[in-house]
């Protein structure tokens, strides 16, 4: 397995600009890389606070340009407000400006705030969702394609510049649709799920409907490669742990305010933060997610491990106003204590935990294959 950095780029303080936000996830993209973090990922959402990155490919494209190894993803890509031959282009261009280190994380999209701002149908969201990834199967795998669905009818079109990576980036799918669980095991995608400010126990729940879609799908559901989002946070003061907690609790008030049509905006694009129904208390979230000093976030994180096999983590470190500072320790603390005490307690390195391959095709023939 493997441990990735996610990047929402939430503004919560007004006292801090959008460009020191900005700023400060492209730090944290360089530390990732020093401390030998396999992934770093960014989000896509528009016209909010809840997240100040409207285009994970060009974040991506900065991210390869400022680091030389470690590989770059949209977590996610909210296809149903692309043009897809457009979006198809721009993950080729992408991948061969990365030098072939793109993972394309892809979503349906949730928020009705930004899908009425783009002139996006949002009822139809999973139909235009899954004719677009038809579309990039065969635009980033053929020399050429057309397509004509119920939504997009393409004309015989070629992406001139072809991904590095063949025959095509990796593709990630995100969210707890059995439907998506279910074209990964068909299309070898990689799903990609989220245990928000839930326990393992959800997590271990997506896990059982994942082996159950590939079964149906006539598949080894031990073969599915499964990767989580999880809220981390490790320190040895209290201060910053409840700063982080609140700061998780935070971000999912907005959340469901964007789902469920509840945003109030405060002057321009900042949410209102108000609690949603069935909330749990500050004390219960603090158990849900991952935080503590080294010893208890290793110990914590090796029971997750049994318990529901990832074969990546996506680390959310960076949440609600919790000081960059406070990010830099947690990372730089998992990297140099959290990681080894796993390897002691599995007796194996990291990559050995969970081997369940993740299918990253290989580098430099994407003229070749495609032309073939």
């Amino acid at each position: 397995m493997d441990f990735g950095v996610f990047n929402l780029l939430q503004h919560r303080d007004r006292a801090t600009s959008p460009h020191q936000v900005i700023a400060e996830a492209l730090e944290h993209t360089r530390l990732a890389e020093e401390l030998d973090y396999s992934r770093v990922w960014y989000a896509e959402h528009h016209f909010s606070n809840y997240s100040l990155c409207p285009s994970p490919m060009i974040l991506c494209t900065q991210a390869a340009a400022i680091t030389s190894r470690i590989r770059v993803g949209s977590a996610v890509l909210i296809l149903p407000l692309h043009e897809p031959a457009r979006v198809i282009a721009e993950i080729a261009l992408v991948d061969a400006l990365s030098g072939g280190r793109l993972d394309v994380g892809v979503g349906s999209g949730y928020q009705h705030y930004e899908f009425e701002r783009l002139g996006a149908d949002i009822s139809q969201n999973k139909v235009v969702f899954n004719e677009m990834l038809d579309m990039i199967e065969l635009g980033l795998r053929q020399a050429h394609f057309s397509y004509k669905g119920e939504f997009f009818e393409q004309l015989q079109t070629a992406i001139n510049v072809r991904p590095v990576q063949t025959p095509r980036p990796p593709i990630w799918l995100a969210g707890a649709d059995p439907n998506s669980h279910r074209r990964c095991a068909r299309d070898g995608y990689i799903p990609f799920i989220s245990g928000g400010i839930d326990g393992p126990d959800r997590i271990q729940r997506m896990r059982q409907q994942i082996e159950e879609c590939y079964v149906a799908e006539g598949k080894d559901p031990a073969t599915a490669p499964i990767g989580v989002l999880r809220f981390v946070c490790i320190s040895d003061q209290q201060s910053i742990i409840d700063r982080y907690v609140d700061g998780a609790r935070y971000q999912k008030r907005i959340a469901m305010a964007l789902r469920h049509r509840r945003e109030v905006m405060v002057d321009d694009y900042m949410v209102d933060e108000t609690p949603f129904p069935d909330e749990p208390d500050i004390d219960q979230i603090a158990q849900n997610v991952v935080v503590g000093n080294a010893e208890a976030v290793a110990e914590r994180l090796c029971q997750e491990i049994e318990m529901y096999g990832p074969r990546h983590m996506s680390l959310y470190f960076a949440v609600g106003d919790l000081p960059s500072s406070a990010v830099i320790n947690s990372m730089e603390q998992f990297a140099t204590k959290v990681v080894p005490m796993i390897e002691t307690h599995f007796g194996k390195p990291i990559g050995d935990i969970c081997d369940v391959p993740l299918p990253v095709p290989s580098p430099g023939m994407g003229d070749q294959a495609a032309a073939e």
